[in-house]
């Protein structure tokens, strides 16, 4: 599925292609954690030959996950967490060229104040209605649920 910068994904466009689909489920703001889970992503896709059309994998942000899909953190209740966002950046958009999809909460933005501008503006970054909403509509039509813990 094509999008523009940040379109708003509905659940209705959600659909299963692949023989396995999962869906990993980002709602902590540790950055050490996030990359960890970038990795468990790089391995889960690598055993189906970084092949898009053996293996699909969505990530689903919300909460204290969006932060690193944000521009900066100035004004949003993670502004003082340090690390490099760049590098970390970097790696999502590595996994995005993969066909990695990133889905991101909007409810987040509006119950945290933060401009849906200071979502990142790359075309790989999805807007959907409810990240738990997008988790369980995943869910019910075939992806397996992920956790990096």
């Amino acid at each position: 599925m094509k999008a523009q910068a940040n379109d708003r994904v509905e659940y209705s466009q959600f659909k299963k292609e692949t023989p396995m689909a999962v869906v990993y489920h980002v709602d902590f703001g540790d950055p050490a954690r996030f990359g960890q889970m970038l990795t468990n992503i790089s391995n889960h896709l690598s055993v189906y030959d970084n092949d898009a059309f053996k293996i699909r994998i969505a990530v689903v942000a919300h909460g204290a996950g969006v932060h690193p899909f944000l521009k900066d953190l100035e004004g949003t209740p993670w502004s003082t967490i340090q690390y490099d966002r760049e590098a970390l950046f970097s790696r999502i958009k590595q996994l995005a060229q993969l066909s990695i999809e990133f889905y991101i909460c909007e409810i987040t933005f509006t119950r945290n104040n933060i401009p849906k501008d200071k979502l990142r503006p790359d075309d790989f970054i999805k807007w959907v209605p409810s990240g738990v909403g997008a988790l369980g509509e995943l869910q019910a039509k075939g992806y397996a649920y992920i956790k990096v813990g």
